[in-house]
This record gives structure tokens, sequence and C-alpha cells, in this order.
């Protein structure tokens, strides 16, 4: 049997699908009775995150493993395989071993070296005991990589190296500055009652938060949590428990709100967000388009031609065609705008400084060589006025046509306008700040054009700390993580033999007394003491006739590749392999039994 594990986290996925890829703890649970009743598994775990999700399993075959799991995720997770799999990643044997390692360590966190890590895995390991879909493998495996985690977590600096997912998250909503200096004053909500909504109103009250407010679907958690927060010796927070419908007002007296549940849709709206923050920026709050102040804005010109249609066309009408020269002399001289524009504006009065004319106005009465030089002047292009080959009645049917072309198509005739600079509103101060560790979402992604708002999610969070500086302790870290790695490979390898090994010694005793009893037949008269004296006598033999071959075969069998030498004991030795099987079954109850008692 070999170890195998299928899944996507932040480094192989978009957000967009590890938020419709989340699964709940129904779902979970689910998912491991599917795994373990699949042929190629026995085992199963999974480890599921904010920003992963992965399914460990002890299989027989490789790629019908891959294969079946693959498909049980896509099933359960609700996105189909084809879209699933090329975010999906696979590790094999040490690979993957290596993986739940670095895991633990905090090594492939979107922060590196957080610690909550730890508690995932723990409660991953409890719920498959509890499903009872880990064995031997998978026991070992989770219980040596929260071993593993915490070894990294006191031997190195690892913490230094980055934080935890909400204390990072906060950093990122006071922009840079200490949370410590950020955050005294201001009232929390804190949505939901998890682990990580309980580290973050933990951490809140720690930075000196005036009030913290607690609202969760089960309200017992809620007062729970809000009475933990109360207790606490080191902060001095005013905490108090909500029922979920009072969300919308306590949002209108919040400035900082983190939520992270378990919900399935949109927990707070981008409307519930606005109406939350209305009053408190003087005007009901706006979407801000983050684009204004990058590109030219275009401003319409039909309502100021609409003014004085009557006008404008007359003026169009009536003035004579104009050369290009003409034009562009007469544009310079009366408004200084629309510079080489071939157009005569000069009695055009209903247009706005720094625009021209509205084609429909300007261009009626032009001949077809004015035309031609308005296009390209609109497109930004030169026209070749030594081509003699474009005046007649021909090229002025070809332009008029091509211009009505257009017309018709568009409702109008094509003009360029140059834009006054439009300068980007003034965006208010933030006075709401969302925090969103949840996945998928709590809080609607459109709230962070809303003013006076500040809004940080996972997806923001990966995006900020994409380059945030590893702390050199991450090599010693990774060094860690190697030999535990090798360690771990040597004692399954190991493990492997041992059934083998007691089956062997097993054998040799049944057969020592076989002859002890064989002696006693032939010797009736043999008194207590010499044959006890015989027996040892044997059994010491037959002991070190075996010892040194069982030594060496568990040090073979412990190197890369050595599994084989368990079945080249069997064969020479002629071991029963039903005898072997028992063997395991034995040794694995008693651990089950010890192991079921909980993670360490």
């Amino acid at each position: 049997m070999s170890l195998l594990v299928v899944g996507l986290s932040h480094r192989s996925a978009p957000v967009s699908v590890l938020e419709r890829a989340s699964l709940a703890v129904d779902a979970q649970t689910k998912l491991l009775q599917d795994t373990v009743a699949a042929e190629p598994a026995t085992e199963a775990a999974v480890l599921a995150t904010c920003n992963r999700i992965e399914l460990y399993a002890d299989v027989d075959k490789f790629h019908a493993g891959v294969a079946e799991l693959s498909t049980l995720l896509a099933q359960h997770s609700g996105v189909g395989l084809e879209e699933l799999t090329p975010y999906l990643y696979v590790h094999y044997e040490d690979r993957a071993v290596h993986h739940l390692f670095s895991v633990a360590c905090g090594l492939d966190s979107m922060v590196v070296g957080e610690g909550q890590i730890l508690g995932q895995i723990k409660d991953s390991l409890a719920r498959a005991q509890e499903m009872h879909t880990a064995g031997r493998l998978l026991n070992d495996l989770f219980q040596q990589s929260l071993r593993v985690g915490k070894r990294a977590h006191s031997e190195t600096g690892i913490d230094r190296a980055g934080q935890s997912l909400v204390t990072f998250g906060l950093e990122q909503l006071a922009v840079g500055r200490p949370v410590e200096g950020w955050a005294p004053g201001k009232k929390a909500l804190v949505i939901g009652a998890g682990s990580m909504s309980s580290l973050a109103a933990a951490t809140l009250a720690r930075a000196g938060v005036a009030e913290i407010v607690v609202a969760n679907r089960t309200p017992d958690r809620a007062e729970r949590l809000a009475e933990i927060l109360t207790a606490g010796d080191d902060t001095n927070v005013l905490a108090r428990a909500v029922p979920m419908d009072s969300v919308p007002f306590e949002l209108t007296r919040a400035d900082v709100v983190v939520s992270c549940t378990g919900a399935t849709g949109l927990v707070l709206t981008a409307d519930a967000v606005a109406a939350g923050v209305g009053g408190r920026i003087g005007e009901q709050p706006v979407v801000v388009d983050s684009r204004i102040g990058e590109q030219p804005v275009v401003v319409d010109l039909d309502a100021e031609a609409a003014k004085a249609p009557v006008r404008a066309a007359s003026a169009g009408a009536s003035q004579p065609a104009a050369s290009a020269g003409t034009g562009a002399s007469q544009q310079s001289a009366s408004a200084g705008t629309d510079d080489n524009c071939p157009l005569d504006l000069a009695s055009v009065t209903s247009v706005p400084p720094g625009f021209s004319v509205m084609g429909e106005a300007a261009v009626a009465g032009m001949d077809a060589a004015t035309l031609e030089q308005h296009a390209a002047w609109a497109t930004g292009t030169t026209v070749d006025r030594r081509r003699t080959d474009r005046s007649g009645p021909e090229a002025d049917a070809e332009l008029i046509g091509a211009l009505a072309a257009t017309v018709s198509a568009v409702g109008r005739i094509p003009e360029r306008r140059r834009p006054e600079p439009v300068a980007e509103p003034p965006r208010p101060e933030p006075v709401l700040f969302l925090l969103d560790l949840a996945m998928p979402r709590d809080i609607d992604a459109a709230a962070h054009r809303l003013a006076g708002v500040r809004l940080v999610d996972i997806e923001s969070l990966a995006e900020a700390s994409a380059d945030a500086p590893m702390a050199a302790d991450v090599d010693q870290v990774r060094r860690i993580v190697s030999d535990e790695v090798a360690a771990f490979g040597a004692a399954q390898r190991a493990a492997h033999i041992t059934p083998t090994v007691v089956a062997l010694r097993t054998m040799a005793a049944d057969v020592v007394a076989g002859e002890i009893a064989r002696l006693e037949g032939r010797l009736p008269g043999l008194d207590d003491k010499h044959r006890a004296e015989i027996t040892l006598t044997v059994r010491r033999v037959v002991d070190k006739l075996l010892h040194a071959p069982t030594v060496r075969v568990k040090q073979l069998a412990a190197e890369p590749g050595g599994a084989g030498y368990a079945d080249a004991l069997r064969t020479l030795f002629d071991l029963d392999p039903e005898t072997v099987a028992s063997v395991s079954r034995a040794e694995e109850s008693t651990e089950k039994n010890a192991e079921n008692r909980g993670p360490g």
C-alpha cells in the first residue's frame, strides 16, 4: 500500500475556483466514506482549510488511485472534473509525506510560518479517526506531521517569517500600520464563532479595540466566545453576543468587521455594507470606479448639441467647405483647441472648450475631400494629398458611401473628441474596515468599490503576500522537513517488515517447542533441570542464528527500495502469508486503540 495525496490550494488554483470547491463539514465526512469505499483506497483523510482542499489516501494502485480521488473531489466539491483537473496536484509516497510536513510547518501557507494550520491538521486527523477511515499509515503520518510542525516552531524562528492569516489581514486593513496602533478605541463586529473567527476576536482584543460584538447562527457559541473575551486577563474589552439578524444594525456602529463563517452564500452584500456605512460619510456611498483617472474619459456631447440644434445645424450648413489648411488655421485662431482639426468651428458657439462639435452639425454639406481630411484627423492619421486618384465623383461616392455605412452602424458620424483631463474624485477615508477570511467568501467583493469602505479578503491577501520576504529560518525548517521525511520513510519501511520478522520468530519458537516435545518422548526419564537446560540451549542457538539476519533485514528494509526484503524473507523461510497478515492486524488493532483516544 502507498500514500497518495490529490488536492488544490492557493498555489495551484485561483481563489474563484477554491471558493467554489470548498467543502463543508458534512461534505468532508461523505468524501471520507466514499473514498474508503472505493476500490483503490483503504484509508482516507481530508485536509480542508481556507486556501487548500487535499484528500490523503492509502492506495494499492497509483493511476487508479489518482483517477478515483480526483473524481471524488470533483463530485463532492461541485466543480466539474474537467474544470478542476488543471488545478489539481498529485504527490506520491515520500513526496506526499514531504508535502504534508511542509504544510504543517507553515511553508506552504499563504503567510509563511503561520501556526493556524497545526490545529486544522489536528482536526482533520480527529475527523478521520471518528469516521474510522484512518489506519496505521495515516495515523502515523498525521501524528508525525503535528510533531514536525511543533518542532519547526520551537527550534527555529519560522514564526518571524510571517504572521498568522488573521494578523496579516488586520495589518493589510491598517495599511501597514501596526495593528496595536490602529485598533485601539475601535468597535469590532466578528461574524462567526469558529476557530478562525475566535482567533480574530482574540487578536483584536489584545490589540486594544474597545468593543467586540460576536454574531453567529448558533447563539450559544457566540455567547461562549463573548464570555471568554470578557474574562481574558490580558485584555480590557467589552464583548457581547448578538443574533445574526442584528448584523445590519451592528454594521452601522462597527469600525471593523471580521467575517469567517461556513455559509455557502454571501453573508454581507454590497447593499448591506452601503447601508451600514452611508450615514457616516455624509451621504449614501456610491461605487467608485477605480479606472477613473487612469484612462481619458470621453464626454458625450449629444445633450450639448441638443440645446441648440437649429443654430448648430444652420451654422454647419451655411459654412462653406473648408480646405485642410483653412480649417486648421481658423480653429487655431478662434478657439485654440482641437489642433489641426480641418473643420471650421469658429461660428459654432455651443461647444464646450476642448471639444469638437457634433459630427452631424459640423459636416453638413461638406465635400468628400474635406470629409476625408476629417476622418484622417479623427483617427490620428494623415492624408496624402499628392494622390490624384482620390478625386472625382467615384471617390466622392466611395467616401460618402463609407460614411453612410458608419452612420447606419453606430448611429452617428465618427469623430474624435479630445477630453479635458478628469481628476479622480476624492475618495473619503475608510470608516468601515472589512476582513473576509471565509472560503467561499462571506462579503460581496463589490463592497471594495464603495466609498468609505476598505475590504481585504483571501484574494487580496494572496496578492499582498506573494512577494512577502521570507525569513532565513525557512531554510532551517526545510532541512528539518527533509530529515523528518527520511526518518518517517525509514520507520515505515522498517515497520512494513516487522510482521514478517515476528512471524519468522514465531515459526522458530514453534519449531523449538516441537523438538523439545519430541525429545521428551525419546527420553521420558529426563528430569526437569536437564529439560530446562536443553530447552534454553536450543532457544539460544535459534535466537543467535536469527539475530543477525533479522537485524540486517530491518536495516535494509529501512532504505529506499527495501520493501522487497520482506517478500524475500517470506519466500526463503516459506512463511505462511496469513500468519504474517494476522500479526499485522494484531499490531494495527493495538495501535488504533491507543491512537483513537485523539491526536496529541
